[in-house]
Order: C-alpha cells, then structure tokens, then sequence
C-alpha cells in the first residue's frame, strides 16, 4: 500500500477526488438540481463537507500509525487545505445568499447569533494553519511552533461540532451530530491513549536505563 500511496499518478486521483464534491455541487447549481432551496442546499452541504474533512485529517494519523502506511502523511496537507477550501466556499455562500455580501449586516449577524460566531471563529483559526501549510513556513516558525500552533486543529474541530450542533438544534435533528460526535471523539480518544501509550513505554525505558546503570554492591570477605 505504501508503494501504491508514493506513486506520483496517486496524489492527482486524491485531490480530483477531493475536488468531487466541488464539482457536483456546482453541475447542481447549473441544472437546477438543489433542490427548491438550493441557496440553502450550498450553504449546508459545503459546511458539511469542511466537517467531513476535518474529521478525515484527524483520521490520517491513527490510520496511518496502526496500518503502517506511513506514506499517508504526504496527503494530510492537501487533505487540510481542502477543508480549508470548503469553509471558505461555506463562508461565502452564507455572505452571499443569506447577506447579499453587505458587510455590516454580517457583522451584526456574527455578533447576534452565537452559532454563527462560533461557526466564524473556526474559520479565523483554520486560516493561520492553512496559511502555514507550506515547507518555507515550517521552516520559518521552526518545527515545535509548526506543531503547536497546528494542535489548533483539535479547537477547530470541537468549534466546528458546536456550531453544526447548534445549526441542527433549530429543527430538532440530531442524528447525523451524534454521527460526527462519535468519529471526532474516537479520533480524539485515539490521540490521548497513543500519548499516554508513548509517555509510558518512554518512563519504562528510562527505568530500564536508571537500573542497568546501577553498579553492584561490593561486599568484603
């Protein structure tokens, strides 16, 4: 699988497929075929699919820890700015359809309604990550800062559950919150047991190390 993953015609086919969603959405719009509503079809569909790639780049570690493709870690960054692409099409389509792109309205619209203001708070933070998804800007802030400022993902994703949550609660439609809720905590949990996992083989590493280097006692005869 990792010779499959390295192949340089396999980064093309993912990020066509990634792009799928993109292009149905926009045939749709051309035919007419979202729905009565389709200004509303385009906002929630692309906010759902930002979702769905957050949760997809949250799942590249894990998959890539216990099924050993290791080459899977040359996606994630195409797999982040992609979920970084859908939040902005999900932010434009609300400015656009719902705002008719009067700035002051949105404004007041972030401020007034707190699922959207959480819903914009995750774009602001996604931003700087996207903006640093590149070789130089690793470079640039240094490869700890990279990783720090990167672990903004886990807030981003929790932000993103809220705001999706209080999306669905203005018509008492659950089911696919708890869908997301499920695969974000697994992936979570995942990250927390593989942390303590580490710490723990690493504190019994140095105990090994502390006793080996121990020296006999002598004793005298």
């Amino acid at each position: 699988m990792n010779k499959l993953l390295m192949h340089p015609a396999t980064k093309p086919v993912v990020f066509l497929l990634c792009l799928l969603p993109f292009i149905r959405l926009g045939y749709g719009a051309f035919t007419d075929g979202l729905g009565a509503n389709p200004a509303e079809f385009l906002i929630r569909a692309t906010g759902d699919w930002t979702l769905r790639f957050i949760c997809i780049v949250l799942a590249v570690t894990p998959l890539r820890v216990m099924s050993k493709w290791n080459a899977l870690a040359r996606y994630r960054r195409m797999l982040g700015l992609f979920a970084y692409f859908y939040v902005v099409l999900h932010l434009l389509c609300y400015s656009w359809f719902d705002m008719g792109f009067e700035w002051g309205d949105i404004a007041k619209d972030i401020a007034k309604r707190p699922f959207i203001l959480v819903g914009f708070t995750a774009f602001v933070l996604l931003t700087p990550l996207a903006a640093t998804s590149f070789n130089r800007a690793i470079k640039a802030l240094g490869a700890r800062r990279w990783q720090m400022l990167h672990k903004l993902v886990y807030v981003i994703a929790g932000l993103g559950l809220l705001h999706f949550f209080w999306m669905r609660a203005g018509k008492n439609n659950f089911a696919e919150v708890f869908v997301y809720v499920a695969i974000i905590g697994v992936l979570l949990a995942w990250r927390v047991w593989n942390f303590a996992s580490k710490r723990k083989a690493k504190s019994s590493v140095g105990v090994a190390a502390a006793r080996g280097g121990e020296k006999p006692l002598r004793t005298t005869g």
